[in-house]
């Protein structure tokens, strides 16, 4: 069972974690292909499961060990299926954080900095050792999740590399990969790959009821959320809505940014429990340098994040020559941004630094 005051890396703030949600949906493609190689017999030791965040990623993940490990056969009754009745004992004891035949991989909490680490260790997968040695005693399949691949890092990834090469009989390995580009192509190669792709409206919504938020800006959450559930949820748990709105009145004076209503936000992502506000900050001005570019190449956007936002992006980029500024200087933030969590930077300077860099392009956009 999980420490209750060391947070969970795989956790979505505000949301069940995905071994506790019931029901998935938008990825039944997904669903499909695995169930369909494991009725033939063509089962695979490793699985990748990528996609963007928040699209059920880890929830699938999660039902897949869930069946495997209930050795529950698909399609024995109706339809195949990857769900498992709640009361089965196998699906309570992973419900609890129990089963002796399920190993979990994700960051590892640091004792001296009170943190979880930014990246996966390598003695995490060397545990893999113990585990596989311990749970063949009781027989029956053992199942391992990796809950992110991206945040190996090269020890803990050549790691696993081996244990996808070399697997031990009746295991199945599955990592969750968000990018998996990052990830080594010897480990791509030695998995069979399951792509989980953006949510419909209607799925978002099923999704969001299922998790019990609500909320009455549907458009303008659908529209920022990207498909993601995970994202939606972010955003209803820490006032993103209203946070990307006041982002768009800040800006909305470009090429001149309106200073006073700069550092005021700049400042709200300064001191002692900021962090959260600050990080949804940092992504709302990415994906609003996305919406822009895209905004040039496509026209104004049928659909708004919030109000005059829509008119702000038509205005900013009006051609391909404005998107390529904006494509450009959306990479060039993300790798500061990046830089900058990585190094402490203070918020607020990084935020008003990168307000800064857009005013700079908005500006040399509207004089070329």
């Amino acid at each position: 069972m999980s420490d209750p005051e060391i947070p969970e890396p795989d956790r979505i703030d505000g949301a069940p974690h995905p071994r506790e949600t019931a029901r998935l949906f938008g990825q039944g493609a997904a669903e499909a292909a695995f169930l369909d190689a494991f009725s033939a017999g063509r089962m695979h030791s490793g699985w990748l499961i990528t996609g963007p965040r928040g699209v059920g990623k880890a929830t699938l993940a999660w039902k897949m060990a869930t069946f495997l490990l209930a050795d529950i056969h698909a399609g024995l009754f109706g339809e195949p299926t990857l769900d498992v009745p709640a009361d089965h004992p196998d699906a309570r004891l992973i419900q609890s954080g129990a089963h002796p035949r399920l190993a979990l991989i994700r960051r590892p909490w640091d004792d001296k900095t009170k943190k979880l680490r930014a990246e996966i260790t390598v003695d995490a997968v060397r545990s893999l050792k113990k585990f596989f040695h311990m749970s063949a005693a009781d027989g029956g399949r053992r199942v391992v999740i990796l809950d992110a691949a991206d945040e190996l890092n090269r020890n803990a990834a050549n790691a696993i590399l081996k244990e996808l090469e070399e697997p031990p009989a009746n295991a199945v390995i599955i990592l969750i990969a968000h990018q998996p580009s990052r990830l080594l192509p010897t480990i791509r190669s030695r998995c069979r790959a399951l792509r989980c792709g953006p949510l419909s409206p209607d799925d978002l919504q099923k999704a969001l009821d299922q998790a019990g938020f609500t909320t009455e800006n549907a458009e303008s959450l659908a529209t920022l959320a990207g498909g993601s559930a995970g994202d939606a949820i972010r955003l209803l748990s820490h006032d993103g809505l209203p946070l990307y709105a006041e982002l768009v009145k800040t800006l909305d004076g470009l090429p001149h940014i309106n200073r006073p209503a700069a550092l005021k936000l700049a400042d709200s992502c300064t001191g002692r429990g900021a962090e959260v506000r600050f990080g949804l900050v940092l992504d709302l001005m990415d994906l609003f340098l996305s919406r822009a570019a895209n905004a040039g190449l496509m026209g104004e956007p049928q659909r708004q994040g919030a109000p005059g936002e829509a008119r702000l992006l038509a205005r900013l980029a009006p051609d391909d020559r404005a998107a390529r500024a904006w494509a450009q200087l959306q990479q060039d933030l993300s790798n500061r941004s990046r830089h900058g969590r990585a190094v402490n930077l203070d918020p607020a300077a990084l935020i008003l630094d990168m307000i800064f860099k857009i005013e700079e392009t908005a500006q040399g956009v509207a004089a070329a």
